[in-house]
């Protein structure tokens, strides 16, 4: 019996020293040091490359399609033509209108002479004037009519788009170009609604193309949209851009819209914190200090209150750390990633 109780009061007796060690044996981590550098908030959007005036050019009239002097991507002028529709008919209304104004200018004259020897009335005369009158207005309609079956450009600028071939019949009103004008390009984005309180007019942008991974753009916000999509959910926010060298009408991008930016943030890695706080290394003994955060990006996050510049953070804490427990430090990992 008594060996027995020696046997269980070894057993407990390890298990203690076995407990207390460790409790008391260091505990390995990785610490780093608070950096300094930007802190950026910033509203994620993405937005395509769009003419700030786009215009489209239809006829009035309807007709076949007969001449295309312009195609996409084409700089043309203000007043330059760009195609014609057939305008047979309307040439053959104009000349007959035409006919009937000039025989209608004789019947004044003859009207105006027998007057003047006072053959007819003054009446007579009236009703002449009236009859030319009511002929040359038909004929400037006719004639009107025949200039819109040719299209031309309402302003110097690129053509962005074509719609239609020769040989092929426009309905009256259907665009067959559309031109860019008046006006640099800009982005028009696409902005979460719980976001947009946080957007004004004049805000910094920075945007990146997939298309030209190498360059990044400048942009301002330029206008909100009052009415958002409450399908999508979104409200449409328009971004002028600084220089919009490269870019193309249609290409996608991704918008930062700057919110805060600090240049001379205190930084740590974001996977330092741990429920508002870091733990800290000093004297062999980890230390848990609560902080107060700003900016939190992905990478780094901004630590406004409670760390001290000099002060060695675990870089990734376990979720067993204990406060007042004793740490050895462990060399980072400089093995290249694969």
């Amino acid at each position: 019996m008594r060996k027995e109780w020696l046997l269980m009061f070894v057993i407990v007796l390890l298990a203690a020293g076995g407990w207390l060690w460790w409790r008391e044996s260091p505990i390995a981590v990785t610490v780093v040091a608070p950096t300094r550098g930007p802190a950026v908030e910033a509203i994620y959007a993405t937005g395509s490359v769009e003419p700030g005036v786009m215009l489209p050019i239809a006829s009035r009239a309807a007709g076949d399609l007969v001449e295309l002097d312009v195609d996409e991507g084409d700089h043309v002028s203000k007043g330059q033509t760009l195609a014609r529709l057939d305008d047979a008919d309307l040439t053959n209304t104009v000349q007959e209108l035409d006919a009937r104004a000039r025989l209608a200018r004789l019947n004044l004259q003859r009207m105006q002479e027998l007057a003047r020897r006072k053959v007819v009335a003054t009446v007579e005369v009236d009703q002449a004037r009236a009859d030319l009158d009511a002929a040359e207005a038909v004929l400037r309609r006719a004639k009107a009519q025949r200039g819109f079956m040719t299209l031309r450009a309402p302003a110097d600028g690129l053509i962005i788009r074509r719609d239609g071939e020769v040989g092929q019949f426009i309905p009256a009103g259907q665009a067959v170009f559309y031109l860019s004008c008046c006006a640099p390009l800009r982005v028009t984005a696409d902005v979460d609604e719980e976001d947009i309180p946080r957007v004004r007019v004049g805000q910094k942008v920075v945007l990146h193309a997939d298309a030209l991974p190498e360059k990044v753009f400048d942009g301002t916000v330029s206008q909100i949209t009052p009415k958002g999509d409450p399908v999508a959910r979104t409200f449409r926010v328009r971004i002028r851009l600084a220089d919009p060298a490269g870019l193309r009408i249609g290409m996608t991008v991704d918008a930062n819209l700057i919110v805060t930016e600090r240049q001379d943030a205190l930084l740590v890695p974001s996977t330092a914190l741990q429920k508002g706080a870091l733990w800290l290394v000093a004297d062999g003994r980890l230390h848990r200090q609560p902080v107060r955060t700003g900016v939190a990006g992905a990478q780094r996050t901004e630590i406004l209150d409670g760390l001290p510049p000099d002060g060695q953070v675990v870089a990734m804490p376990a979720e067993d750390l204990r406060d007042g427990a004793a740490v050895r430090i462990r060399p980072p990992d400089t093995r290249p990633q694969p």
